[in-house]
């Protein structure tokens, strides 16, 4: 056996974690950058403690975050002389957090540093330190190396990359989820269920990423029915640990189908990034299962998966786990891929671009273009 695992230089997870712990945050620097989401009343606590020992500039992430915002906040980095950066929010905030810690100490336009759209040119200076506190339980974004990033003008979300992104700092705290809107749980817990999955299913999945699957995905699967009916501090604490795990488990094992597909529709469409998943998921994991048999490719993992989809949807209509799975999430308000804003028109060309993505290179089976147009067929 053969591993080389990339993981956050320190984790720390629990339900209250948070309070009291900026004294250590300071440690990393005197003069910070503070990215939040829209509203920074929600988290006036981090800033004001923060200011009792440190110079703190805020950022405000309001939505995904755009190559516009990044080259704003990277700007405001480096002319301040930034020594660290903290991000508190959801993947989107976390993302553009780690992209200016990633980008901050170099001297290129942030364009020549990206994947596919730009030049893809490594990062020259060792990034910020960079700490992480997310507050929604979804994308896994504290726990990556990459950090992805909406270019409008080519209607593309690509990714700056670098292992030396990984935070310095990962504080999980569940109670900073308690209360997250329905919407927005059920989005990003599929998000993070996807992650759980699609490393399990991975040709570069290995036993560090299996057991990190085997703890969190049932016990996620369990809370995101529980957290769809009523707020459950447990719940939460199952999702922050599948959010958690879900982040180590695609940084060291890749993604899927699912994920190759939601970069290219979310440029597309401008649909947020967790619902696109939600959609997908059920239809990816049908075609997978009908392409990895003509192929001979072992079925034993997705079989796995299809029986836990059962046990927990049992009570959904279908005939099987992934189908049972769909009426689930269609049952609880999460979008078809039309109604995304998606149209028929553009699915063979967005299953083209799909294909070279980074993260359909780990999918189980090579998918041709007709077996992808499958899945948007099927998630429409």
């Amino acid at each position: 056996m053969n591993l080389d695992i990339a993981v956050p230089a320190r984790i720390v997870f629990g339900r209250g974690k948070a309070r009291g712990i900026t004294g250590e945050i300071a440690g990393y620097g005197k003069n910070l950058l503070l990215v939040h989401g829209s509203n920074p009343e929600r988290i006036s606590w981090l800033a004001n403690d923060l200011r009792t020992t440190c110079k703190v500039t805020t950022f405000a992430c309001p939505k995904e975050p755009n190559l516009p915002l990044v080259e704003e906040a990277v700007a405001l980095a480096r002319e301040n002389r930034i020594d660290a950066v903290v991000a508190i929010g959801g993947g989107s905030v976390i993302d553009l957090g780690k992209a200016v810690a990633g980008l901050a100490g170099s001297k290129g336009d942030v364009l020549d540093y990206l994947e596919v759209v730009g030049l893809g040119k490594p990062i020259e200076a060792d990034p910020l330190p960079f700490i992480a506190l997310p507050t929604t339980s979804g994308t896994g974004a504290e726990a990556t190396k990459n950090a992805v990033i909406d270019v409008p003008e080519q209607k593309r979300k690509v990714s700056l990359r670098d292992r030396r992104m990984l935070p310095d700092l990962v504080i999980v705290d569940p109670a900073l989820t308690d209360n997250c809107p329905r919407s927005v749980t059920l989005a990003s817990g599929l998000d993070a269920i996807t992650q759980l999955i699609e490393p399990y299913l991975s040709i570069k999945a290995n036993a560090f990423t299996d057991g990190l699957v085997d703890r969190a995905l049932p016990a996620a699967l369990k809370a995101i029915r529980v957290l769809a009916e009523r707020e459950d501090a447990d719940a939460r604490d199952a999702m922050a640990w599948a959010s958690l795990s879900s982040g180590m488990a695609l940084a060291n094992a890749g993604l899927g189908a699912v994920h190759g597909f939601a970069g290219v529709i979310g440029g597309a469409t401008g649909a947020p990034h967790g619902e696109i998943c939600a959609s997908l998921l059920a239809a990816s994991l049908q075609v997978n299962l009908e392409a990895a048999g003509s192929a001979n490719t072992p079925l034993d993992r997705i079989h796995e998966i299809e029986a836990m989809l059962e046990a927990t949807f049992t009570d959904q209509a279908g005939s099987d786990g992934f189908t049972k799975l769909a009426s689930w999430i269609s049952a609880n308000g999460i979008r078809r891929l039309t109604d995304l804003g998606l149209p028929r028109a553009q699915f063979a060309s967005i299953a083209d671009a799909s294909k070279a993505s980074s993260s359909m290179r780990g999918n189980m089976v090579d998918l041709s273009t007709d077996q992808l147009v499958d899945i948007l067929e099927r998630s429409a």
